[in-house]
Formats: structure tokens, sequence, C-alpha cells
């Protein structure tokens, strides 16, 4: 008798990636991602460490004084060690690049794994309404620090080519 087929990969059932919903706050709550200049730093911080291939970035949002993540940092990969390499490397950068002399974060973070589809789209959802439900915008794709305005951007240019 033959061996049915399976459709799952066994890499992806095995993969010791995890995938966490991360909140980090500014010190003190200071308005530090207010400044265009402070937010758009922060977005290349991440993508750099995206590029370097440190984690997987799937969604984020740049508030004035907080940022939500959705990241899949890999198994020889700590979320500790992924959201120390954001806060180091942006940290660092403000100083060197502007100048800055204070506090950039809070102490610790807060992060929630997830584990399923459901799960992940809720965060989703979460991060892309933040801004709406905070009246910096009426809809999230005009909120210029998040990953779906970003996205619908580069949609937008490759179309126009």
């Amino acid at each position: 008798m033959a061996i049915p087929l399976r459709n799952a990969n066994w890499s992806q059932i095995l993969s010791p990636s995890r995938t966490f919903f991360v909140t980090t706050k500014t010190s003190m709550g200071r308005a530090l991602f207010q400044p265009e200049r402070n937010a758009t730093l922060f977005i290349d911080v991440l993508r750099s460490y995206v590029a370097a291939r440190k984690f997987q970035l799937h969604d984020f949002v740049v508030m004035p004084d907080h940022v939500h993540l959705l990241i899949t940092v890999p198994g020889d990969m700590t979320i500790e060690k992924a959201i120390q390499f954001i806060k180091g490397g942006y940290s660092y950068r403000l100083k060197k690049e502007f100048g800055y002399s204070g506090e950039v974060w809070q102490s610790g973070f807060s992060e929630v794994r997830v584990d399923n589809r459901e799960s992940f789209l809720q965060h989703r959802k979460y991060i892309a309404e933040n801004p709406v439900k905070a009246g910096l915008v009426d809809s999230p794709e005009k909120f210029p620090y998040c990953f779906i305005y970003l996205a619908s951007a580069k949609a937008a240019g490759a179309k126009a080519r």
C-alpha cells in the first residue's frame, strides 16, 4: 500500500521560529517620534535589521510615544535579543545622527505570543487601527509611519512606472 502524500511542509511544522506582537514605549511617554525625522529613522532601523535577516517584520506602527511590532524571530534568537537590536540600534543612531542626549526608551517591553492565524490577523488589525483610534488620521492608509501606508505607497509607485 502506498503512503499518502502530506500537504504540510515539515520544515514549517517543526520551525523553531516564533511570532510576537510587541509594544515598547519611549522614556517618560515623550512624543519622541513626533518629528518626522525621528519616526523615519526608526523605520530605517527596522529595515536595516530585516535586510540583515535578523528577524521578519510583518507589520508595525510608529506612534508618537510608542511602537507596535508584529515580528517573527528565528529559533536561535530570543524576542528579548531582537528588541535589544531594535531599541539599541535606534538609540545609537538617534544620538549619533541627531545629537539626542536624553533617555530614549522606557525599560522593558510587552509581548504576546501569536500562535495562530486568527491571532495574527487580530494583531494586524489592532496595529492598523491604532493611529485612527488615537485621532491622528481617519484611516490607516493615511498614517505615514506604518506598514500599511508604506506598502500602499510602494504599490502605487510600482503602478505609476
